[in-house]
């Protein structure tokens, strides 16, 4: 029997990794009836972390807390055994400021309010996710949740996670201040002006001394140390956490390599295939990863077959081959994915039985 298994992220705006994989499973059983299509659901750290944890067995544990700017936002975290997931972007990340950016204001306090809760609830192992967040704040607003003061007590926080290891998905390097930090780089992805991004790095700057005064070391400069507008930051210096790459971090979270026993075929996915794919993303890390065949399927294909090749990608089917309206493909992508599935099942699972191309 043909094994199959689906390890894609979400098309965003369009589709979440788990329509995606019963899109594939469709297509590849109209060629194979009898297939065993597994669904593998993957994020890299950002928007779908939750989704993903949940469709991997673990329990949503729903609760409201502080979005972005303040106001109550329904999220929650994910749990199995002392193990919680909490994605920064559910809670107080870009996604809940459907009113227009606040790079001045937005806030990571909701993300420290996660964290509270679920070592309250006693979790002793948090896996954080910060891709997507709204704020440049330092993670001055997470730290303030966690000791429930605006002081900055570094031994009411060792206390507040004593035994508790915290685990940051992470895939950027950048250091929180300077040329290259979190306010130069993505504070304008936030909706800062040229001035606001040097009034948010002043900021950080200010916060990066205070933290080093209460802590004895200065990590302004470490990789990630910017990461989400500097929660990476936060993360580091303060909670003592380890920073791992987004996408090796989820695959592990959610069994991946356990599922590719007996497997013939590796079927991943996101929106675009591009540059940033190659960096960390979901596509490039699910192929890293598998020791079968992987080929992909994406809403538009910018790579060229050496790169996706150099990815360990077979090969791309991308929604637009087949309706070059992207705007089509973005509001009706099932039956598109659908025929995709199809076309790889014929020529990289019906063709590799006979040895033909495709195999």
């Amino acid at each position: 029997m043909v094994r199959v298994v689906v390890a894609s992220d979400k098309f965003k705006g369009s589709l979440t990794s788990a329509q995606v994989a019963a899109a594939v499973a469709t297509g590849v059983r109209r060629v194979h009836p009898d297939a065993s299509v597994v669904a593998v659901p993957v994020a890299d750290g950002g928007d779908g972390t939750l989704a993903a944890a949940v469709a991997a067995g673990y329990a949503l544990v729903p609760m409201v807390a502080s979005g972005p700017t303040g106001d109550a936002v329904h999220s929650g975290y994910a749990r199995r055994g002392d193990t919680a997931v909490v994605e920064l972007a559910d809670v107080c990340g870009l996604v809940r400021l459907p009113d227009g950016l606040a790079p001045m204001t937005a806030s990571s306090f909701g993300c420290g309010e996660m964290i509270a809760a679920a070592v309250d609830a006693g979790c002793t192992r948090v896996i954080l996710g910060i891709g997507g967040s709204a704020s440049t704040d330092g993670g001055i607003g997470l730290v303030q949740a966690l000791t429930g003061s605006e002081a900055l007590d570094t031994a009411v926080l060792r206390a507040r996670l004593d035994g508790v290891q915290l685990v940051v998905a992470c895939d950027v390097d950048n250091p929180l201040t300077g040329p290259r930090g979190a306010a130069a780089v993505y504070g304008p992805q936030k909706g800062a002006s040229p001035s606001q991004v040097a009034a948010l790095d002043a900021r950080l700057t200010e916060w990066a001394a205070r933290v080093a005064a209460a802590t004895g070391r200065d990590l302004r400069d470490t990789p990630g140390a910017g990461a989400a507008g500097g929660v990476g930051f936060a993360a580091l210096a303060l909670l003592s956490a380890e920073l791992r790459p987004g996408i090796d971090l989820m695959l592990e979270l959610v069994g991946f390599r356990e599922q590719l026993a007996g497997a013939d075929l590796v079927i991943t996915g996101e929106g675009a295939l591009d540059e940033q794919t190659l960096h960390g993303k979901a596509v490039a890390g699910v192929a890293a990863a598998s020791v079968v065949p992987v080929v992909a399927v994406c809403g538009v294909n910018k790579l060229r077959a050496d790169q996706l090749a150099a990815a360990g990608v077979r090969a791309a089917y991308a929604l637009t081959d087949l309706e070059p309206d992207v705007a089509r493909c973005i509001a009706q992508p099932v039956p598109l994915v659908e025929k995709l599935a199809e076309r790889i099942a014929i020529e990289h699972l019906t063709m590799a039985e006979t040895g033909e191309v495709g195999a």
